[in-house]
């Protein structure tokens, strides 16, 4: 009896042992990006993730125990090929989580979770952020890891079963280990308290590093795999009728006589570029981005606006339709939920626009992206990766910028263009790994962003010659911001998530500053209320320009989100289920809750 006791415990704490190591090198390798982290917080980050390591290490006893049990009858040879075959392939899964979120989270700023499977839906893009040589090494870290990890199995665990011997009493050995077995319940659950184990449960710091460094990714990554599609019923912070009430004054539009108006006509062409990771601080550089510099200047430049989000799939609904990204999922996920937003283009389409077409220098079916543009959008002319000949795919995205907008132009002047018409770029050059054909500046990302810029600035150079220009309307917007740029900023905070918005273009009246916040799913109302098109089923989205209107921007990040005004910002996580700033204005904290919990409400009723 007492043998299969100690092998039951060193089963246990051996994926105990592997989680504290996995952490440990997490910790190591990423302590820049947690300002700097001592031995004593590393002590502390292995203390405060015991629950979650706790937990994980229950799940994945559960099977060796039972094994362990009917190991009363059975030869031990026979039990350690079990174990082997059991050990390999969690080993194995162990390995590549633990590496795999080592090498994401610098660019999520997040744990490796479910959502990287519906990227890897294709693969080719999923992997072009990463260079060859660090999916080399990613390839060679894994292996060895799970090497090691192997190695450490056959001392600790399968040497034990080696020396199994039938117990002398078979009866009460069987009773042991049921206890034995039913007691991996209490780690699993977390206790015998009213709550379950949660990410939450380990959060402990202001440093929000140390929290996600806390997390045990595997747990991380199982809880994603669980979490409800069941939306509506999700982030109940206030009775349904309450946060409706709530939600109805924030997005509130007056009807009013005083709306300024941007715009010398009604019926503009509109160029939207959508520019990948154009963060605020790179984008609004003079040396970084002159051209973009200039256009601040020339057109109608909103200095306070925001990302709704963190990821280009997010980003996009974000923009086209007028939708809050939500963190935990993302609704181009499901077509049948996309196709009844409400998008810009399909207004614009329905108010006599003619050619509607979209860019894309990349696979135009990563993330679902083709049957959002054509079944929500109604943009049916798509140009992507395939329609470039193999000579200019010179990245693993596909046809850098230059490509892609040196076609758009010559499509927009050597082709019939019926007019008024809509033509969506989203640029891929300033994604990782900023494969662009210069160098200009050592950092990768700013390099790429200079890249890009130049591109735009070619691009309106060229329109301002033709006559064109003078009825068109070009709105630069980036998709979300560069989550490692500026470094030093939490995950969460504001300037983390603010990007540029300029419109530009002979349709613009006059130069002009727009300072009242607003964040991408405001772009729909503004605009379409310029053009005096009906937007009242873009619900989340608000007209930026009504002077009655409520001024706000909101976001989401990882599983939380935040709202900032004029007023004050409130931070709220939804894992440590709590608010981890907040300043000013003490009212947005309930009013960000009620507009985050109508978002789900909202997806749920799709």
């Amino acid at each position: 009896m007492k043998e299969r006791i100690l092998l039951f415990v060193s089963i246990f704490f051996y994926f105990i042992l592997i989680f504290l190591i996995g952490k440990t090198a997490f910790m190591l390798i990423h302590c820049s990006i947690g300002g700097g982290v001592t031995g004593g917080d590393i002590v502390t980050v292995l203390y405060h993730g015991l629950p979650l390591d706790l937990s994980m290490s229950g799940y994945l006893t559960v099977i060796p125990a039972l094994v362990l049990i009917v190991s009363i009858w059975l030869k031990p040879k026979f039990i350690a090929k079990i174990y082997n075959v059991y050990y390999v392939i969690i080993l194995a899964v162990i390995a590549i989580i633990t590496v795999s979120d080592i090498v994401v989270y610098p660019y999520w700023g997040f744990h490796f979770d479910s959502t990287v499977f519906l990227y890897l839906q294709n693969p080719k893009e999923s992997f072009a952020s990463a260079s060859a040589l660090e999916i080399a090494l990613g390839i060679v870290s894994t292996i060895i890891l799970a090497v090691i990890l192997f190695v450490g199995y056959i001392f600790i665990v399968r040497k034990q079963v080696l020396n199994l011997q039938v117990p002398k009493s078979i009866g009460k050995t069987f009773i042991a280990l049921i206890l034995l077995t039913g007691v991996l319940f209490l780690p699993i659950r977390g206790g015998v308290t009213v709550s379950t184990m949660n990410i939450g449960k380990v959060y402990f710091s202001e440093n929000m590093f140390l929290n996600h460094a806390a997390i045990n990714p595997e747990f991380n990554l199982m809880a994603s795999f669980f979490k409800s599609d069941n939306f509506g019923t999700q982030y109940q912070f206030y009775d349904k009728q309450e946060a409706e009430n709530i939600f109805a004054t924030l997005t509130k539009q007056p009807a009013t006589d005083s709306l300024p108006q941007l715009l010398n006509t009604e019926k503009p062409n509109i160029i939207l570029f959508i520019l990948e990771s154009f963060s605020s601080d790179a984008a609004m550089d003079s040396i970084v981005a002159p051209n973009m510099h200039q256009f601040a200047k020339e057109g109608i430049f909103f200095s306070n606006f925001y990302a709704n989000s963190f990821r280009t799939d997010r980003g996009l609904v974000s923009i086209l339709s007028g939708y809050p990204a939500h963190p935990t999922v993302a609704i181009m996920k499901y077509p049948q939920k996309t196709e009844s937003l409400p998008t810009i283009s399909r207004s614009l389409k329905n108010s006599g626009y003619k050619n509607l077409s979209f860019y894309y220098g990349g696979d135009a079916d990563f993330a679902n992206m083709r049957s959002y543009f054509v079944g929500a959008c109604g943009i049916s002319d798509v140009v992507s990766d395939k329609d470039f000949p193999l000579s200019e795919r010179m990245t693993k995205w596909g046809a850098p910028d230059k490509f892609v907008i040196d076609r758009a132009y010559n499509d927009l002047t050597h082709n019939k263009q019926d007019t008024p018409f809509l033509k969506t770029i989203l640029t891929l050059s300033s994604h990782e790994p900023f494969d662009v054909p210069v160098t200009k500046f050592k950092e990768p990302f700013l390099n790429a962003v200079n890249y890009t810029d130049e591109c735009l600035g070619s691009f309106v150079r060229q329109l301002k010659t033709k006559e064109l220009w003078n009825n068109t309307l070009i709105i630069l917007i980036a998709d979300h911001a560069m989550q490692g740029y500026p470094k030093g900023l939490s995950n969460s905070d504001p300037e983390r998530f603010r990007i540029p918005m300029i419109w530009m273009g002979g349709a613009v009246k006059q130069p002009a500053i727009i300072e009242d916040y607003g964040s991408q799913n405001d772009l729909a109302a503004t605009l379409l209320s310029q053009l005096n098109i009906k937007h009242d089923d873009f619900r989340f989205s608000k007209d930026m320009l009504n002077p009655e209107g409520r001024k706000f921007a909101f976001y989401s990040y990882v599983n939380g989100f935040c709202m900032t005004d004029s007023t004050g910002t409130v931070t709220y996580d939804n894992d440590k289920q709590s608010i981890i700033n907040q300043s000013g204005n003490p009212e947005l904290g309930k009013q960000a809750k009620a507009f985050f919990q109508n978002m789900y409400m909202d997806l749920g009723n799709r």
